[in-house]
């Protein structure tokens, strides 16, 4: 406590020059803290003339333990928590009292300051504008976001510029990779307009993780081409060692908290869509640099300049479309139009999605999906892309292995186990085949799933022909054409009328 320890020369020089000096500048001269000045003025009595402090007044419960039981314990195990040191001493002392235990606490806290072992000591740094840009992923997982109905295992890629606090997060579908931090990084240099010194990360273990010694050299060969690219020194910190990444590390923490009272503010955590998502984080994200707004723009001029194009974010490999009108990547088999049935495309694979080339022509762009390493393949699929040829072979439809996922809504699931039900399998898979072939043709997936859970609704099955009457296109709506076909006799008046071609001698 300040003053404790006041002399009574101290004070008597305090006390002097008080008389000609205002309280601040008498503590100074006396070598005491401003407070302990004003304490003084307030209680003018020599320490040696007051009353020793008072000792204790109740046996000490740990005098006879402590120096033979759990001081042997503190320096053998530096690490043990007073917690289990407490519940050790009942364990050997079943007569102790549990009271003792914030005493022990205090006792062993002491000892520690005195003669524990010394700590890793934070080395606050002084950053300068336009030095280092920090990359890290954080776990979102927690936060309980949905999109569509569905749970969102995501994390985010998280920007963040040392000196001026500029931030920006891009939401993750997969886990950390070179294709993830690669769009991340290029999307928050793009939005900031320039690039720092230095970029920094962690020792990316999870991207290098399961890899063979090739493809993580592969991995760091990427990793410093397009640091290159930006003009920027790649730099990593030590493995296990957070606050090397400080700088980024804690405002990970005041983001999340962000985002979470953001969501509570918006009173629901779903989302129609990836898109509105996306758009939520750019919103938080952006009030937090509306706060560091000068400062970024002082750190702005600094910014080394972007360069005259973006460098690869995606990873690119090779993909033959098989007879079953897809292709298989990494345990997931995607559709794609059948007229591509043996060709080979080039597939472009970014973290959320796929890019498929035929040459150098843009096909189309497929969302991505993930299987985990030991669990079973996935689908993604889309029955515009097979509905010509379930139309020949309905019955198809009963054992694909993609059925499930070839429904584009739940209510064409339920549906068709309602009709297995009620009906035969054959009957079950014209119907749904002509459901669905109803709904390629005219464009009516969303309104025709209306149409389907009202017919469920009402307990019944859906009508093919109603519905094609009901989806027909409208009469009003097509236009009116009047063909008028010439009089054959014209042509006769043409030709009559027609010079003679002259002929040339040969």
């Amino acid at each position: 406590m300040p003053g404790r320890h006041v002399t009574d020369q101290q004070m008597r020089l305090f006390m002097t020059i008080r008389h000609s000096q205002p309280v601040p500048v008498a503590a100074a001269k006396a070598g005491l803290s401003q407070a302990t000045g004003y304490r003084l003025q307030a209680d003018p009595i020599l320490p040696s003339q007051k009353k020793a402090p008072r000792g204790r007044r109740r046996p000490d419960p740990l005098s006879d333990i402590f120096d033979t039981e759990v001081l042997p314990l503190l320096k053998s195990s530096p690490g043990l928590r007073p917690v289990a040191i407490f519940e050790e001493l009942l364990r050997r002392y079943p007569d102790l009292s549990a009271g003792i235990r914030r005493t022990l606490e205090r006792r062993i806290r002491t000892w520690r300051a005195e003669h524990g072992p010394e700590h890793e000591v934070i080395f606050r740094q002084i950053h300068v504008p336009g030095k280092m840009g920090l990359s890290d992923f954080t776990d979102m997982n927690k936060h309980g976001v949905s999109v569509a109905g569905q749970p969102l295992e995501h994390r985010l890629y998280h920007f963040r510029l040392a000196y001026s606090g500029f931030e920006h997060a891009h939401v993750v579908l997969g886990g950390e990779s070179y294709v993830a931090l690669a769009e991340g990084l290029q999307n928050a240099l793009w939005s900031l307009g320039g690039a720092p010194a230095e970029h920094r990360t962690d020792s990316l273990s999870a991207a290098f993780k399961n890899l063979e010694r090739s493809a993580q050299d592969d991995l760091t060969d990427r990793m410093d081409a397009l640091c290159n690219h930006y003009g920027m020194t790649p730099s990593r910190n030590t493995k296990g060692v957070a606050h090397e990444n400080g700088a980024i590390e804690g405002p990970h923490g005041h983001l999340k908290r962000a985002i979470a009272d953001a969501l509570i503010m918006r009173g629901s955590r779903g989302f129609p869509d990836l898109t509105a998502y996306r758009r939520f984080i750019d919103e938080v994200v952006g009030r937090i640099n509306a706060r560091n707004a000068k400062r970024i723009d002082v750190e702005r001029t600094s910014l080394k300049p972007l360069p005259a194009r973006r460098t690869t974010d995606y990873e690119e490999i090779t993909v033959r479309v098989t007879s079953s009108g897809g292709f298989l990547l990494r345990k997931v088999f995607y559709t794609v139009p059948s007229r591509l049935i043996g060709h080979q495309l080039r597939a472009r694979i970014y973290d959320d999605r796929l890019d498929l080339f035929l040459g150098a022509t843009f096909l189309v762009t497929l969302p991505r999906a993930r299987a985990t390493r030991h669990g079973p393949h996935q689908h993604v699929v889309s029955y515009h892309h097979v509905i010509h040829s379930l139309r020949k072979k309905p019955m198809a439809l009963m054992g694909l292995v993609y059925r499930d996922q070839l429904f584009p809504r739940q209510a064409f699931r339920d549906v068709f186990a309602v009709m297995l039900e009620r009906t035969t399998q054959r009957v079950a898979c014209r119907m749904m085949v002509d459901l669905l072939a109803l709904a390629h043709d005219r464009g009516c997936e969303a309104e025709l799933a209306v149409q389907i859970e009202e017919d469920l609704r009402q307990k019944r099955l859906p009508d093919i022909e109603a519905l094609r009457a009901l989806f027909a296109p409208s009469s009003d709506s097509l236009p009116g054409v009047e063909v008028r076909l010439a009089d054959l006799s014209a042509y006769d008046q043409l030709l009559s009328n027609a010079p003679m071609t002259p002929q040339v001698a040969a």
